[in-house]
């Protein structure tokens, strides 16, 4: 049966629709590419979608935010770009990983949140004291082996599974100006504070990186199960002040299969 409506009751409807319309285009208009990815990156990095997790469609993506598939595509690339996600025949996009996160990207997260883990990475202390610098550690740090310095040893977890173990040696003058790092306490932003305390930004980083097998301890930190000898990532790192102090040696190891990523600006 046809139903007709009031010319006034017609308009009404006309204008709410029309609002609903506007409404429709104003989320579209609010949601880009980069919103997008921020969406799915928080979910990575907070542990919700874990390493080989699958995304939703880019037709569910367009659903779900209002989008062309184009600006749905440009934010799955910008994820991929970023090592978050990797394609993958037959499945789609899926979580790339684990993966171990930069100190240039720290750095960054540092700015803008005023902390270097994201919101599902915790950082445990097993360890802290002073010890003399070894071979690795002393030439580094400009000093002689056994020369006294400060050791943090700590294992970061992301969603409770640990990603990596990390040891920092700090120079006598970190620790002047830092006393709370010989504390067996987190602070989320040893290098941050250490920075700031001495009133100089840091600058550049070196990276330098080798593979080894994995000691007893390290697989029983990094809770790998597996007998016998395992190959473990080892990436020595070198943080430089922009007077060029070094505010921090660190050695991380992790996992072989865990992709230790960094993104390089090339101009």
């Amino acid at each position: 049966m046809a139903v007709f409506y009031p010319a006034w009751c017609s308009a009404a409807l006309e204008g709410e629709s029309s609002q609903e319309l506007r409404r429709g285009e104003t989320r579209m208009a609010q949601t880009g590419y980069a919103e997008i990815a921020a969406h799915f990156r928080r979910k990575i990095q907070d542990g919700e979608l874990r390493p080989g997790d699958t995304l939703p469609s880019l037709r569910a993506v367009c659903e779900e935010f209002g989008v062309a598939q184009t600006t749905a595509n440009r934010a799955f690339r910008l994820l991929k770009s970023e090592g978050l996600t990797l394609p993958k025949a037959g499945v789609g996009t899926v979580v790339a990983g684990p993966v171990s996160t930069s100190i240039e990207a720290r750095v960054a997260l540092h700015a803008a949140t005023g902390s270097a883990l994201t919101g599902g990475e915790s950082s445990r202390i097993l360890e802290v004291g002073t010890v003399g610098a070894d071979e690795l550690v002393a030439p580094r740090l400009d000093i002689t082996p056994g020369t006294p310095v400060h050791m943090r040893r700590r294992v970061v977890s992301r969603g409770g599974v640990p990603v990596h173990l990390s040891t920092s040696y700090y120079p006598a003058y970190v620790m002047a100006v830092t006393p709370e790092l010989a504390e067996p306490v987190s602070t989320g932003a040893s290098r941050e504070l250490a920075a700031e305390r001495l009133g100089v930004a840091q600058d550049h980083v070196l990276y330098e990186h080798t593979s080894r097998f994995a000691t007893e301890a390290e697989k029983e930190t990094l809770g790998i199960t597996a007998s016998g000898p395992l190959p473990v990532s080892q990436e020595v790192r070198t943080v430089y002040l922009a007077d060029e102090r070094i505010v921090e040696v660190a050695v991380k190891v992790a996992n072989g299969s865990t992709i230790l990523r960094h993104t390089m600006p090339l101009r």
